[in-house]
C-alpha cells in the first residue's frame, strides 16, 4: 500500500477509540502497519474490554491495511516489551510510537486522592515512559524512528479540576524533549500534539452555563479524525528535522507552540535580600507575570 508512511510499522496506544483511533486509521492508510493498543477501560480508568481494540483493528484490515491488536496494560514496563515482542513477531521492525492513551479524574485540588494523583499519572505520564523506553534500543539500533506523543493545552495553559492531568501533560511534553536531545543523534525524532476534539474526555464535562454549551457545541466540530494528518505527517520521513516541538490542532488550525524561555531579568551587584526584592520584583516583573488563564481564555475565538 502506498502512502506517506509506507512499508513503516507503528504502534498507537489508547487507539480503540477517539484521537488514537483516527490515527491509526490514517498510519494504515498511509500504508503503515499498526499495532492498535487499547485495555478497553472507562474513561476513568476502570474495567477493560478487548472489543475497542479489535474494533479498530477490524476497520483497518477492511479498508485493506495490516493491523493487530493489544489489550496489554501499559503502565507495566513489563507489558510494554510484551508489546513491542508482538510488533516486532509480526512486523519484524517498528518505526513509529504515538502515545496517545490517557484517563480522567477530574476533582478540585483540595479534594484530590492519592489514586486520583497517581492513576492518572500512571496511564498519561509513566505510560508514555513504559513505552518510550521499550522501542529506544530499537530505534537507536536501526538509526532511526518517530515518536508522537499527546500533550494538552490543559497542561500547557491550564484548567479547572485538573492539577493531575496537568502534571501528568506538562510531564509527557517535558519527556519528549528529553527524548529529543538524547536520541537526536540516532536520527530519532519525538514531539508533542496538544489536540483539540470531541472525544469521551470532553463529552464528559459537564455543560452548566449557556456559554459551556456553545463551548461543547464548537468542539463537537472537532472530530478525532483531524488530529490525524498531524500525527501521520510528524511520523513521516517528510518530518525530518522537526524534532522537540509542540504542536497543535484545532479544527482546520494547526499551531506551533513555544517553550519557556526566560523573558525578564533584574540584577542586583551586591545581591537580593527579601526587603529589596519585595521593592524591586514586582514593578520589573509585574506586566510580564503569567496570568492564571484556562485554556479557553486563550483559544477564545470559534475554531476554524
Amino acid at each position: 500500500m502506498a502512502g506517506i508512511v509506507a512499508g513503516k510499522t507503528a504502534i498507537v496506544t489508547g487507539a480503540g477509540r477517539g484521537i488514537g483511533r483516527g490515527i491509526a486509521m490514517l498510519l494504515a492508510q498511509e500504508g503503515a502497519q499498526v499495532v492498535v493498543c487499547d485495555i478497553g477501560a472507562s474513561l476513568q480508568g476502570e474495567g477493560s474490554d478487548t472489543g475497542p481494540a479489535q474494533d479498530t483493528v477490524t476497520a483497518i484490515k477492511n479498508a485493506g491495511g495490516q493491523a493487530i491488536a493489544s489489550t496489554r496494560s501499559i503502565t507495566e514496563p513489563k507489558n510494554a516489551e510484551a508489546i513491542v515482542k508482538s510488533a516486532i513477531d509480526a512486523f519484524g521492525r517498528i518505526d513509529i510510537l504515538v502515545n496517545n492513551a490517557g484517563i480522567l479524574r477530574d476533582v478540585i485540588f483540595h479534594k484530590m486522592s492519592w489514586s486520583d494523583w497517581s492513576d492518572v499519572i500512571a496511564v498519561h505520564l509513566n505510560g508514555a515512559f513504559n513505552m518510550s523506553r521499550a522501542v529506544a534500543p530499537l530505534f537507536r539500533e536501526q538509526g532511526s524512528g518517530a515518536y508522537v506523543h499527546m500533550t494538552s493545552t490543559s497542561g500547557l495553559v491550564g484548567n479547572f479540576g485538573q492539577a493531575n492531568y496537568m502534571a501528568a501533560k506538562l510531564g509527557v511534553m517535558g519527556l519528549s524533549r528529553g527524548i529529543a536531545l538524547d536520541m537526536a543523534r540516532f536520527n530519532v525524532r519525538s514531539n508533542c500534539i496538544a489536540p483539540f476534539a470531541f472525544t469521551r474526555m470532553i463529552e464528559s464535562i459537564p455543560a452548566q452555563s449557556e456559554e459551556d454549551k456553545r463551548r461543547i457545541e464548537a468542539f463537537q466540530r472537532m472530530t478525532p479524525e483531524k488530529i490525524a494528518p498531524l500525527a501521520v505527517y510528524l511520523c513521516s520521513d517528510e518530518a525530518s528535522g522537526i524534532t522537540g516541538q509542540i504542536f497543535s490542532v484545532r479544527n482546520n488550525e494547526v499551531y506551533l507552540f513555544n517553550q519557556p524561555r526566560p523573558i525578564k531579568t533584574i540584577h542586583r551587584a551586591e545581591g537580593w535580600t527579601p526587603e529589596n526584592l519585595a521593592v524591586a520584583l514586582k514593578p520589573a516583573f509585574g506586566p510580564a507575570l503569567t496570568p492564571l488563564e484556562r485554556s479557553e481564555d486563550v483559544f477564545n475565538w470559534e475554531p476554524i
